[in-house]
């Protein structure tokens, strides 16, 4: 579900096929290529992006445990859960990139960026992706379904919103919005997964992520801007314009605070809140040395979001182990 084209929103990270000789393109025969760059597995950043906020939010449920009297999940379910939920969103980020690829096969070909991608080009026929998109669905379809009713529900709900999103640009200019929706979501099923109940912590992450995902998908989409402009797709980038940065201000602060408040109320120390300050700072650079008008550098600083993620999980983590120790020595 991942990877924002220079027409296609959802795959955020994903340029078109540049001829780079990755790890996955090693890995695999020069006959499997178009079905390396069909799935992405050649640019992984987008299902970490989409990874990133289920896990805060399986942290920080797991953390909630620990101050809850009545804690609803057996910790060593952990690793368990995070397994399936990364395997899921590589599922998900894969299937979401089909589909679009196949919405935006007639746009992705008048566009230099993404006319090489296999559907557009002719390399792997519609018919062919139908399959593929049929078997990753039913792969992410057998992981929710280890999940809790409430998860389930939750999982099932997200589809509209997936299906919807590749055909936003067409109409508004905010089609990043939906694909925020999308890409938080896993944060309030992670959530869920655990505590089997809709809480404020949960919602005050995915009401982070959904920030986030605003933030760096509007840095992605100035890449795109003039060839978006010319055949008539919308864009926040095209919205926002040279008020982008404050903008960006905008985003990533509700995201630092949201998750600031969300770790307070699941009882976080100062090994998380250092971990939001380091990614601050790490915000502070994004935004500071973004160039809105050098495509190469707004896709390094979009792929920097890797880490920013990364930081707060790890931050979240090590708070909980922390925790978890002290409980048991107490």
């Amino acid at each position: 579900m991942t990877d924002k084209s220079s027409q296609s929103h959802t795959s955020p990270a994903d340029s078109a096929y540049d001829g780079q000789n990755t790890l996955a393109q090693r890995l695999f025969p020069a006959s499997a290529d178009p079905y390396i760059r069909l799935l992405r597995l050649d640019r992984p950043i987008g299902t970490w992006l989409l990874a990133w906020p289920a896990l805060w939010g399986l942290a920080f449920a797991y953390h909630s445990q620990l101050v809850s009297p009545n804690p609803t999940n057996d910790p060593w379910s952990a690793p368990v859960l995070f397994g399936l939920f990364l395997i899921g969103a590589f599922l998900t980020r894969s299937a979401g990139c089909v589909f679009n690829d196949i919405a935006d096969r007639k746009i992705d070909a008048q566009v230099a960026r993404t006319k090489e991608r296999p559907i557009a080009s002719g390399a792997i026929s519609v018919k062919t992706a139908l399959f593929i998109l049929a078997v990753l669905l039913l792969g992410a379809a057998l992981i929710l379904f280890q999940m809790n009713w409430l998860t389930i529900y939750l999982g099932l709900f997200i589809i509209i919103p997936i299906l919807i999103y590749p055909f936003m640009k067409r109409f508004t200019y905010y089609p990043q919005a939906m694909l925020a929706l999308c890409f938080s979501w896993g944060a309030l099923m992670g959530w869920t997964a655990v505590t089997n109940q809709i809480e404020p912590a949960g919602l005050l992450v995915t009401l982070a992520a959904f920030a986030w995902t605003m933030g760096f998908d509007t840095i992605y989409a100035h890449q795109d801007k003039q060839d978006d402009a010319v055949i008539g797709m919308k864009s926040t980038a095209l919205k926002f314009g040279d008020a982008t940065k404050p903008w960006l201000i905008v985003f990533y602060t509700i995201t630092l605070v949201s998750l600031l408040i969300a770790g307070a109320l699941v009882g976080t120390k100062v090994i998380f809140f250092t971990s939001l300050a380091m990614a601050s700072l790490h915000a502070s650079w994004q935004i500071s040395t973004l160039n809105i008008n050098n495509p190469a550098n707004c896709l390094t600083r979009f792929r920097a979001n890797g880490l920013f993620g990364l930081i707060i999980l790890v931050g979240i983590c090590l708070d909980l182990g922390m925790a978890t120790l002290m409980s048991e020595v107490q």
